[in-house]
């Protein structure tokens, strides 16, 4: 029976890439769970929402009531402060926790506490306690808890650090050198015994909001890394996935940025070349040893929003056309194949309807679509296809404007690129 793991909150960027990673694993399923409905509803088929914030007086209650009803084995938090409000609520909850101890987890959601218990081990950007002591601008000052950039800034002089200090108000802000150089982020696994098994370097080519949208594979301070990698899992004692980021000095060293203990969302870049942290997290977990073999390849990451829908309509059949729809220059339409797998999934009659010139089945047996269809009809006397359309309640994929316009009510028409 597979383990149910619930992922909590499941839409952040950390969410979506453990779904990517698991949602076809036959030893784990997935429930996503959030307080606020984003993306996340869009991909958990199994989806929880409206659960209170965390940090509400009512969460734990929530929280149980879910672990009950929906059988869960183990919680995989997306957020440092998820994670850490999990760690206190400790055996009350009664399931695994995914990921570092309280304590790691803890040093790492603060990146006071992380140079503090790092400092003498690994180089640091230099860190100022307050603007007296800046000799040259800019600075950087970021939170000491945050993620993802947000509430970081540039000071250009000291009046614009000033102003930063005071809009922050009680947050507690860090002021350091301002770094220029290239940026690298450095993804790591460790299992429960405390072993550094993999760490992968990688440079931040691209990035947007805090979010490394361009990602390549690098070797540039491949050797300092490695002791880092070594040095961090020796102090902090990280477990599963965890990850550190490094940006280059004037002096063409690397400095430490911070330390988290979680995957990152483009760590996906190795998961390609077959370290699935998500998933080696969860096995580690339940305390199962775990190999990792990495693939020897190239590969360049670069992300984008993408588009999910939920239509509200019902439907019994698809019927597709074939010319210039589910072959187009010479190619299968593979998005629109993928579409009518999950239709057949669903239980739905998928009708092929083309005109297509030549011999039918010769073409679907070359393009290897000859087994997809409940029916096909072909067309040749010039008939409308809606004659053709004898269900209630369907949809109509065609290139063709002229076709999509005469199908049958409650036949819903849409165009063949369907993405």
């Amino acid at each position: 029976m597979k383990k149910r793991i619930l992922v909590f909150p499941c839409g952040s960027e950390i969410g979506l890439e453990i779904h990517r990673s698991m949602q076809h694993s036959t030893h784990f399923a997935l429930i996503g769970a959030s307080s606020v409905d984003d993306h996340g509803r869009f991909v958990y088929e199994d989806y929880i929402g409206d659960v209170p914030m965390h940090t509400d007086t009512g969460f734990a209650v929530a929280l149980k009531e879910i672990i009950r009803t929906k059988q869960i084995d183990a919680i995989y938090p997306t957020m440092d402060a998820v994670a850490e409000t999990l760690h206190n609520l400790g055996a009350e909850l009664g399931v695994i926790v995914i990921g570092s101890s309280k304590e790691t987890t803890a040093i790492c959601a603060d990146k006071r506490k992380t140079y503090t218990a790092l400092h003498g081990h690994i180089p640091l950007a230099r860190s100022y306690s307050n603007l007296d002591e800046v000799e040259q601008y800019p600075v950087f000052l970021k939170p000491s808890i945050g993620y993802g950039a947000r509430g970081a800034a540039k000071a250009n002089n000291r009046k614009h650090a000033e102003l930063l200090l005071k809009t922050a108000g009680n947050q507690d802000l860090l002021i350091q050198e301002y770094l220029t150089g290239p940026e690298w982020t450095i993804d790591c696994f460790s299992d429960r015994n405390g072993k550094l098994r993999f760490h992968g370097v990688r440079s931040r080519n691209r990035v947007n909001n805090g979010i490394s949208v361009n990602t390549t594979e690098c070797r540039r301070h491949a050797q300092e890394f490695a002791q880092w990698a070594d040095t961090i899992n020796t102090i902090l004692k990280p477990r599963g996935a965890w990850f550190f980021q490094a940006k280059q000095a004037i002096d063409g060293q690397p400095r430490l940025l911070e330390v988290a203990a979680r995957l990152a969302g483009s760590s996906a870049l190795f998961r390609v070349k077959g370290v699935n942290f998500a998933l080696l997290s969860c096995f580690d977990a339940f305390g199962q040893d775990v190999e990792i073999l990495v693939n020897d390849f190239k590969v360049e990451l670069d992300r984008a929003l993408c588009n999910r829908y939920k239509l509200d309509i019902e439907y019994t059949h698809v019927y597709v056309d074939l010319d210039d729809c589910l072959i187009v220059d010479g190619k299968v339409n593979y998005e629109l194949v993928a579409f009518l797998y999950k239709a057949i999934d669903e239980g739905k009659h998928i009708c092929l309807i083309t005109r297509h010139r030549g011999d039918l089945q010769a073409t679907l047996e070359n393009y290897r679509l000859a087994q997809i269809f409940d029916e096909i009809v072909h067309v040749t006397d010039g008939r409308a296809k809606s004659d053709f359309m004898t269900a209630e309640k369907a949809v109509f994929i065609d290139d063709s404007f002229s076709e999509r316009k005469t199908c049958p009510e409650k036949t819903y028409p849409f165009e063949s690129q369907i993405k």
